[in-house]
């Protein structure tokens, strides 16, 4: 896979650039979209949630924020992945090119947004009195993790999509249940420890979590919290190189 990486390494550059800037064709304040999409949705929880979830919960908004940056990215991550394969097949149709190179090109443009709303995610930190530690360093883990997943989740999705069209309309509906179970905009403590468990079934509310304790709670998540993100991201990658493998040669005549 590496020595191919860079056989077509141009290549690769060049189908970031173009998913990075066709994301903004057309669009009066261009990047800054990557900026201003993930704050105005901050803005309209904010106001709609406050007053049901947020009066008890210490630093509500960052607490929101974590969950709706974590959520974003693995959305626009897996999104552009499940139609990465249709959206180019007129290329590798005709090109004899490694056709995972489209989903990583699309899972690159999507990180790039991912760091930028970052930085805005950590002025929001600074605003709302939460001073960075040293313990800032561990939320590398689960940026790396994330990645790993969204990778795995899109090349299950993407290798779906080429057979099954009915898959996009189908996530839709997922990701919005994936919303509503992730804890983006609820704390879990009411429940009991066994529906509490049950949410750690769900990769994104670990990511999520593990980005509110350090952050917010300034703790070192468990080695078990540690463990689940780690299983989660590797097991999706697996699944999703065992199906490009088992599939790759049935994709040029189905797109």
């Amino acid at each position: 896979m590496v020595k191919k990486m860079k056989k077509h390494w141009f290549l690769f550059e060049e189908l970031v650039k173009r998913d990075f800037k066709k994301k903004y064709t057309r669009t009066v304040l261009g990047m800054v979209w990557s900026l201003l999409s993930p704050l105005l949705q901050l803005l309209v929880m904010s106001l709609v949630f406050t007053q049901f979830f947020g009066r008890n919960t210490p630093h509500y908004t960052i607490y929101l924020f974590c969950g709706n940056l974590l959520l974003g990215y693995f959305k626009e991550s897996t999104k552009g992945g499940m139609n990465a394969l249709v959206q180019n097949a007129s290329i590798f149709t005709k090109v004899n090119i490694p056709k995972y190179m489209f989903l990583l090109s699309k899972n690159v443009s999507a990180l790039i947004n991912f760091g930028l709303t970052l930085i805005i995610f950590f002025l929001f930190v600074l605003a709302d009195g939460l001073l960075p530690t040293w313990k800032y360093i561990f939320l590398l883990y689960p940026i790396a993790c994330l990645i790993v997943f969204n990778i795995g989740t899109g090349l299950v999705l993407s290798a779906m999509n080429v057979f099954f069209r009915d898959i996009a309309y189908l996530y839709d509906i997922f990701v919005m249940l994936l919303t509503y179970v992730s804890a983006i905009f609820y704390r879990i403590d009411g429940y009991s420890e066994q529906v509490q468990m049950i949410f750690h079934v769900n990769p994104i509310f670990c990511y999520i979590k593990y980005f509110r304790l350090i952050v917010i709670d300034n703790v070192i998540p468990s080695p078990t919290l540690h463990g689940l993100c780690l299983f989660y991201a590797l097991v999706m990658t697996l699944v999703g190189a065992w199906t490009y493998k088992h599939y790759n040669q049935k994709f040029l005549y189905y797109v």
